[in-house]
């Protein structure tokens, strides 16, 4: 009987250590390490609309615990606008699921900055893409595959990344620490680069970043510090587990 019930209480000890962690939350450990959630799955405090005060109004919406954008006519910041994180960051190690519908495109930025005056599109930063490199002809526009899921927007291309299938979740991470930046995918490091080098700046000349715009208020991805941004290109996109950590 003795034997039993402690095979009993292993079963269940087994069975809660194989539990999922439940979306939009932090364990004890990463509360400890300074994780900080910059979505908590159930109201978008800590978020508004890019150069606006308030989060907007229509398009982007909280379902089951995920921040979604509504598909509209798939056009850059335009229907509903991009997001922003209230505060501002410099070192940090950020991480964010993301699933794409098919054909979707959207984008992770960091180091934003809202100049004036405002820009027609998106608001400028470093990008994470976002995006179904299948079907969205993004991913053979700009240079070596620059502009495909997990690659640093018209500058790096992810390299040796495995995506997961549209519909399905995708863990992104950016690690910026001094100069030092990298992009992670599924837990597997597919760009690396520092910023302000010479190899970035030759880099930036050869993109659409180079156009004086990009650089009237300093070196186009220099920035010292800047809002975390999610974009509205038009697609429908869901995020979740979204954190962060300063370092």
């Amino acid at each position: 009987m003795k034997k039993t019930f402690i095979l009993g209480l292993l079963a269940l000890s087994l069975i809660a250590a194989e539990k999922p962690q439940a979306p939009n939350t932090l364990t004890a450990q990463e509360k400890k390490d300074g994780w900080k959630l910059l979505f908590d799955g159930k109201t978008t405090n800590g978020w508004r609309g890019a150069y606006k005060d308030k989060f907007p109004e229509k398009g982007w919406s909280i379902t089951d615990g995920q921040l979604t954008i509504q598909q509209s006519d798939g056009s850059e910041s335009q229907s509903f606008g991009d997001i922003v994180t209230d505060g501002e960051y410099s070192d940090f190690d950020l991480m964010f699921d993301f699933k794409l519908t098919e054909g979707a495109n959207s984008g992770v930025k960091y180091y934003v900055v809202e100049e004036s005056p405002k820009p027609k599109g998106s608001a400028f930063g470093l990008e994470f893409q976002v995006l179904d490199d299948d079907k969205h002809p993004d991913a053979k526009m700009g240079r070596n595959g620059n502009r495909t899921v997990g690659s640093l927007y018209d500058l790096i291309p992810a390299s040796g990344k495995k995506a997961n299938p549209i519909g399905e979740w995708n863990t992104g991470r950016v690690v910026s620490k001094g100069k030092h930046v990298e992009h992670w995918l599924n837990g597997k490091k597919v760009v690396e680069y520092e910023r302000g080098s010479e190899q970035f700046r030759e880099l930036v000349a050869m993109s659409k970043y180079k156009a004086p715009a990009y650089n009237a208020h300093g070196r186009f991805g220099e920035a010292a510090k800047g809002h975390i941004l999610l974009q509205d290109h038009g697609n429908r996109v869901f995020y979740r587990n979204m954190k962060i950590k300063a370092l």
